[in-house]
Protein backbone atom coordinates (compact mmCIF):
# COMPACT_ATOMS: atom_id res chain seq x y z
CA UNK A 1 0.00 0.00 0.00
CA UNK A 2 2.81 2.39 0.90
CA UNK A 3 4.52 1.75 -2.43
CA UNK A 4 1.28 2.54 -4.30
CA UNK A 5 0.90 5.80 -2.35
CA UNK A 6 4.51 6.75 -3.05
CA UNK A 7 4.10 6.06 -6.79
CA UNK A 8 0.87 8.07 -6.87
CA UNK A 9 2.50 10.97 -5.04
CA UNK A 10 5.43 10.94 -7.49
CA UNK A 11 2.97 11.03 -10.41
CA UNK A 12 1.14 13.99 -8.87
CA UNK A 13 4.42 15.86 -8.34
CA UNK A 14 5.44 15.22 -11.95
CA UNK A 15 2.07 16.50 -13.21
CA UNK A 16 2.36 19.66 -11.10
CA UNK A 17 5.89 20.31 -12.37
CA UNK A 18 4.66 19.95 -15.95
CA UNK A 19 1.82 22.43 -15.32
CA UNK A 20 4.15 24.90 -13.57
CA UNK A 21 6.55 24.78 -16.53
CA UNK A 22 3.91 26.07 -18.96
CA UNK A 23 4.48 29.59 -20.23
CA UNK A 24 2.56 32.19 -18.25
CA UNK A 25 1.85 30.08 -15.16
CA UNK A 26 2.20 32.29 -12.10
CA UNK A 27 1.42 29.67 -9.49
CA UNK A 28 -0.38 26.50 -8.47
CA UNK A 29 -2.26 25.61 -5.31
CA UNK A 30 -3.61 22.27 -4.13
CA UNK A 31 -6.38 22.61 -1.53
CA UNK A 32 -7.68 19.66 0.49
CA UNK A 33 -11.38 18.90 1.14
CA UNK A 34 -11.36 21.10 4.27
CA UNK A 35 -10.11 24.10 2.28
CA UNK A 36 -6.57 23.96 3.64
CA UNK A 37 -3.78 24.56 1.13
CA UNK A 38 -1.51 21.51 1.14
CA UNK A 39 0.85 22.52 -1.69
CA UNK A 40 1.55 25.90 -3.24
CA UNK A 41 4.09 27.84 -5.24
CA UNK A 42 2.77 31.20 -4.03
CA UNK A 43 3.38 33.16 -0.82
CA UNK A 44 1.28 32.31 2.23
CA UNK A 45 -1.14 35.26 2.24
CA UNK A 46 -1.87 34.97 -1.49
CA UNK A 47 -2.34 31.21 -1.15
CA UNK A 48 -4.80 31.56 1.74
CA UNK A 49 -6.79 34.22 -0.09
CA UNK A 50 -7.05 32.24 -3.35
CA UNK A 51 -7.77 28.96 -1.55
CA UNK A 52 -10.61 30.34 0.57
CA UNK A 53 -12.30 32.37 -2.13
CA UNK A 54 -11.98 29.80 -4.92
CA UNK A 55 -13.14 26.93 -2.71
CA UNK A 56 -16.26 28.94 -1.89
CA UNK A 57 -16.83 29.91 -5.55
CA UNK A 58 -16.29 26.33 -6.72
CA UNK A 59 -18.82 25.01 -4.19
CA UNK A 60 -21.36 27.59 -5.42
CA UNK A 61 -20.67 26.74 -9.07
CA UNK A 62 -21.00 23.00 -8.36
CA UNK A 63 -24.28 23.62 -6.56
CA UNK A 64 -25.56 25.72 -9.47
CA UNK A 65 -24.69 23.04 -12.03
CA UNK A 66 -26.45 20.40 -9.92
CA UNK A 67 -29.50 22.63 -9.42
CA UNK A 68 -29.82 23.01 -13.19
CA UNK A 69 -29.36 19.29 -13.80
CA UNK A 70 -29.09 16.88 -10.83
CA UNK A 71 -27.43 14.29 -13.11
CA UNK A 72 -24.59 16.70 -13.92
CA UNK A 73 -21.52 17.85 -11.98
CA UNK A 74 -18.87 20.55 -12.21
CA UNK A 75 -15.65 19.26 -13.78
CA UNK A 76 -13.70 22.46 -14.44
CA UNK A 77 -14.01 26.16 -13.67
CA UNK A 78 -12.21 28.83 -15.68
CA UNK A 79 -12.20 32.51 -14.73
CA UNK A 80 -10.56 35.20 -16.81
CA UNK A 81 -9.97 38.77 -15.67
CA UNK A 82 -7.94 41.59 -17.14
CA UNK A 83 -4.83 40.47 -15.25
CA UNK A 84 -5.13 36.71 -14.75
CA UNK A 85 -6.76 33.51 -15.83
CA UNK A 86 -7.64 31.14 -12.99
CA UNK A 87 -8.39 27.50 -13.66
CA UNK A 88 -9.88 25.23 -11.01
CA UNK A 89 -10.10 21.45 -11.34
CA UNK A 90 -12.31 20.14 -8.52
CA UNK A 91 -11.97 16.53 -7.39
CA UNK A 92 -13.60 14.70 -4.49
CA UNK A 93 -10.73 15.24 -2.06
CA UNK A 94 -9.04 18.38 -3.35
CA UNK A 95 -9.01 21.39 -5.69
CA UNK A 96 -6.20 22.11 -8.12
CA UNK A 97 -5.92 25.84 -8.77
CA UNK A 98 -3.69 27.25 -11.52
CA UNK A 99 -3.16 30.99 -11.92
CA UNK A 100 -1.65 32.24 -15.13
CA UNK A 101 -1.02 35.38 -17.11
CA UNK A 102 -3.38 35.09 -20.12
CA UNK A 103 -1.20 37.34 -22.28
CA UNK A 104 1.78 34.97 -22.27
Amino acid sequence: MYLFYFALQAEVEETLKRIEAHKGVIGTIVVNAEGIPIRTTLDNSTTVQYAGLLRHLTMKARSTVRDIDPQNDLTFLRIRSKKHEIMVAPENDFLLIVIQNPCE
